[in-house]
């Protein structure tokens, strides 16, 4: 008994010695090579699992690393597979790397789960949350340009902007072309709140597999993953860059001696009037007067970890732009916390939360670029006396530097967005969940506009039609509140070669907004007493109070196969119902198919083919994104009425609304075909699909028979299509110590309208005397420019003898004016000669991108573009008086006797109608970013305990080769038939700025 318990004892201690040999730090080397040509890999990463400690290889691939006996170590390298190795006690670890096939083991979120790569049926691109956070903008998916086929994303400079996303092509008019964002669950239209650095990934849904999120899935889901926390020690990130933006492409106005000649020939009488601008020097540059150099910051800084029963992540962030015009502001705070917690081995806990609060100072477009491209340049920002120029005295608008400082917005934005969920595993194959996920906001706004006049004794100045004798505050407050219930179960198991994953569930949906505004005028300049009650009440006082309440409620199904992992089979179905419509629910199903071809015994072999899997999809989605009660016919009370010879008050139907209205159906095809090649260093995708929505909403004119013939109502009377085929390619490899990748996509879209069944064609875009610019009708593309074919300039009285004759608003022919084609040979050119001339949408659109890495330096740079679209100069076609600016390439090269053009005309007025000489190419392309980094060594922070420091230098929209003569050819427009008439478009800017990580 005691040699037992002797022999115990030692047993225990020496269990115990090992434990603790295991336990203490040794140091480890050893040396990194290429799996392929043996040759040594500099820059490896090496980390010890589960810790802060790191290094990386030299140029000759060796490493040197402090790590506990019994750790791991994780080697890690761009291009090639991770790997995780046991230290158990070794000083000496030699490995091999090869090429990375993580992308056909990469997870991907495809709707309530996730799916390998290699399992996907459908038509998903992910990108990861590091690519999108390299990029110095505030919101993600404008670091998308050009990265994911399929994907066009439209940017603006204007601070607090969201970019406009079109997956494969715009496919709606009324119900919206915006697609679904999903971050960590929480269904939402509006990502300007997210913070770049707390991204993991972003997955875009662009086939029918976006149809398992029922309503808005018909235009593409946009899914956001945010970063969780990993058991371990603490880890602290700090990211940060600064820079500047500025006007990456300014128009060149007329100056002095421009402007005063074109007034010769295009209004002589204003130059006999009373002339005091002309006699004062110099001359007025009105961008540089309104425009600035705009700083752009972002701090951001987290701390994840955690342990066997719970992990977090924890970020702060503020981010600030100051955009480009002199009032411009923008400061966004915000704070997340995403915690999981495992309560029990069956039962898991978790919360994902975001606070935001943004404070921004906008500027009304429409008023300042308008009167900035139009103002005489003849006339001062501001004299020597301090008083602001009287451009409108001068026959032209008001000064619109005046008009910036003397408003004063303010726009306050609180937001909540989060979920909190429970996962319950009553049995290792089957999971049960429940979310309660929400988004909600409270908006203040608050715009206040001074009384000013000519009298510098009491007033800042101005005079003529820029006077303003009242002062006037506007002040509105909205909130929203956006809630969803998602209950899910997940079955999944394994028998033998089949895999098959079930998932069932429902979810709810109340989405509910108030919004109150409120006017006064006569309210004093002191900030202190901007309320509504403190100004005039009698005077110009306005209110309102609105608001909508809507619910939806979803059951969902979906099935995963897979058989010996090459034959797959995804299908779903939803049942969505939503209070938008009479006929409440509507029925959404969906199928796919896959076959990995490498995976057949035929092909298991190939040293040429890694990977190749054909794939097809089908499916049909739902949109509901209307007006709320669009089918509730509603009554207007207290309307007077003549009975007899008395007048009465009754009640009468004044509208006519259509009762059934119903959904709007997208039917998606998708054929596609992923490859690897040359040991996974060559890879990519190619994909042809068609997308038709049926039953669209659209507007219809009322028969005239039935009362007024200009009203309308909404109806399904309409429907759309796009066609196209994807392509992306990527080459992964090195050569010697010189890392290198590069890859791009192309992308081809035909959008059509292809049946307004009833409906009549839709006009949109108008701009001044020039009346709708657009026309979406059956044949052609969504908003096409309708207008009148411009053939060339009257050289003669001959030409204009010969020519037929004009009806065009006043419009007349004379020598150095345009001519305009008869296409219907009736011999008047008129509204009837109007042709159909492309639209903003591109036929063709892609990017690529090029990245470098050699020892600690890294270089990557990122194209973007489109060709096939075209530009209506809706600045250059709004002609408000002959005493309007004009630019200066158009004063050069305009017609006069002495210059017969046979493209610009003598003079540009207001009377001049919409033809093709206004319509423009909008085909550019654009270096998006350009980045170069360096990583200072990992043994010369071992001191300090930093495990990474990286510095970069980083450009953004660093030039474009464009072809349109305007600021930009992105035009961001939320009037999807206004698209591509630009007017009022913030131009596009350039971005310089210095960045740092640092992680402990």
């Amino acid at each position: 008994m005691k040699r037992t318990f002797t022999r115990a004892f030692f047993l225990v201690l020496l269990c115990i010695s090992s434990v603790a040999a295991m336990a203490q730090d040794i140091t480890v080397k050893g040396k990194v090579t290429d799996g392929r040509d043996k040759q040594p890999l500099p820059g490896v990463t090496v980390k010890v699992q589960g810790g802060t400690a790191g290094t990386q290889t030299d140029a000759e691939g060796n490493y040197t690393i402090t790590a506990p006996g019994g750790g791991t170590l994780t080697f890690s390298y761009i291009g090639y597979a991770s790997q995780d190795v046991a230290i158990t006690n070794r000083t000496i670890i030699n490995i091999e790397m090869g090429s990375s096939a993580r992308s056909l083991e990469q997870v991907v979120v495809v709707g309530y789960g996730t799916q390998r790569r290699r399992d996907v049926t459908g038509a998903v691109a992910n990108i990861s949350g590091e690519q999108l956070a390299r990029q110095p903008v505030q919101t993600p998916t404008q670091a998308l340009q050009g990265k994911v086929s399929g994907v066009q994303v439209i940017g603006s400079g204007q601070p607090n902007s969201q970019p406009q996303l079109r997956i494969r092509g715009t496919g709606s008019v009324l119900g919206g072309a915006n697609p679904l964002y999903v971050v960590d669950g929480v269904l939402t239209d509006d990502i300007r709140n997210i913070n770049n650095n707390d991204i993991l990934s972003m997955d875009v849904l662009k086939d029918a597999s976006a149809a398992i999120y029922g309503v808005r899935g018909a235009n593409g889901v946009v899914i956001i993953t945010t970063r969780k926390g990993k058991k371990g020690p603490p880890v602290v990130r700090y990211d940060a860059n600064a820079g500047f933006r500025e006007l990456s492409n300014k128009i060149q106005m007329a100056n002095r001696e421009q402007y005063i000649n074109y007034l010769r020939d295009a209004n002589p009488s204003i130059l006999t009037q009373d002339a005091a601008p002309l006699t004062i020097p110099g001359t007025t540059d009105w961008y540089d007067a309104v425009l600035k150099k705009g700083l752009q910051m972002s701090h951001n800084l987290s701390v994840s970890g955690g342990s066997d029963n719970s992990t977090y992540f924890v970020s702060a962030n503020t981010f600030t732009d100051d955009g480009l015009i002199k009032t411009n502001a923008f400061d966004r705070y915000s704070f997340r916390t995403n915690l999981d917690i495992k309560i029990t081995d069956k039962i898991n806990f978790g919360t994902n939360m975001a606070l935001t609060r943004s404070k921004e100072r906008p500027t009304a477009l429409e008023g300042v670029y308008s009167s900035v491209y139009r103002a005489a340049p003849v006339i001062p920002a501001i004299n020597d006396a301090g008083r602001y120029g009287n451009t409108s005295l001068w026959n032209n608008m008001g000064n619109p530097l005046l008009s910036l400082n003397n408003a004063n917005s303010q726009t306050i934005n609180n937001r909540v967005q989060g979920n909190v969920y429970l996962e319950y595993k009553p049995i290792k194959s089957l999971t049960l969940r429940t979310a309660f996920n929400t988004d909600a906001y409270w908006n203040k706004q608050r715009n206040y506009v001074g009384k000013f006049s000519n009298d510098a004794n009491t007033f800042t100045v101005a005079g003529g039609s820029q006077l303003v004798n009242n002062s006037t505050l506007f002040i509105q407050n909205d909130q929203s509140f956006w809630t969803v219930w998602d209950n899910t179960a997940t079955w999944k198991q394994t028998f033998g070669k089949h895999d098959i994953t079930v998932l069932g569930g429902y979810t709810q949906e109340y989405i509910k907004t108030d919004l109150f505004s409120g006017t006064r005028r006569d309210v004093p300049a002191d900030q202190d007493l901007w309320y509504l009650d403190v100004g005039n009440p009698e005077v110009g006082a306005t209110y309102a109070n609105s608001g909508t309440l809507f619910r939806r409620l979803s059951y969902l199904g979906r099935v995963n196969y897979s058989y010996a992992g090459k034959y797959l089979l995804t299908a779903s179905y939803r049942a969505d119902g939503s209070s938008r419509f009479s006929k409440k629910f509507g029925y959404f199903p969906t199928v796919g198919l896959g076959w990995v071809i490498s995976e057949e015994g035929f092909m298991k072999d190939s040293k040429l083919i890694n990977n190749l899997k054909l794939r097809a999809s089908w499916g049909q989605l739902g949109n509901d994104n209307i007006s709320q009660g669009l089918f509730v016919t509603t009554a207007t009370p207290n309307l007077p009425y003549f009975y007899g010879n008395s007048l009465n008050l009754g009640t009468a139907i004044q509208d006519i609304k259509d009762t059934n209205l119903k959904w709007e159906r997208t039917n998606q095809l998708d054929i596609g075909l992923e490859y690897g090649l040359f040991n996974n260093r060559l890879t990519g995708e190619m994909d042809y699909y068609k997308k038709k929505v049926n039953d669209a909403l659209t507007n219809v004119t009322i028969p005239g028979i039935l009362g007024d013939p200009d009203a309308i109502y909404v109806t399904n009377a309409a429907s759309y299509q796009n066609e196209g085929a994807e392509f992306s390619i990527r080459w992964n490899d090195k050569i010697g110590k010189l890392g290198y990748n590069i890859g791009g996509n192309i992308n081809y879209n035909k959008n059509t309208v292809v049946g307004l069944n009833g409906g009549q064609a839709l006009l949109g875009g108008g701009i001044g005397n020039q009346g709708s610019i657009t026309r979406t009708d059956n044949g052609q593309p969504i908003a096409s420019y309708y207008v009148l074919q411009q053939t060339g300039i009257f050289q003669n009285q001959a030409q204009i003898n010969a020519a037929p004759a004009y009806n065009l608003n006043g419009y007349s022919k004379t020598i150095g004016g345009m001519m305009f084609a008869d296409t219907n040979g009736d011999g008047t050119v008129d509204a009837n000669d109007r042709i159909y001339a492309g639209s903003y949408q591109p036929k063709w659109y892609g990017g690529f991108n090029l990245g470098l890495n050699y020892s600690n330096w890294d270089l990557a740079a990122d194209f973007y573009g489109n060709w096939g679209n075209k530009i209506y100069n809706g600045r250059k076609a709004f002609r408000a008086n002959g005493a309007d600016n004009v630019e200066a390439n158009y004063v050069t090269n305009r017609w006069t006797p002495s210059n017969p053009s046979n493209v610009n005309p003598q003079v540009i007025t207001q009377n001049i109608p919409a033809s093709t000489y206004f319509v423009e190419s909008g085909a550019f392309l654009r270096l998006n970013n350009l980045t170069l980094g360096y990583t200072i060594p990992a043994d010369a922070l071992k001191k300090m305990k930093i495990n990474r420091i990286r510095m970069y230098l980083t450009s953004q929209n660093l030039f474009t080769a464009k072809r349109y003569s305007g600021f930009t050819p992105e035009l961001l427009n939320t009037d999807i038939l206004a698209s591509g008439v630009d007017l009022n478009g913030y131009p596009t800017t350039r971005t310089f700025a210095f960045g740092l990580n640092v992680e402990f």
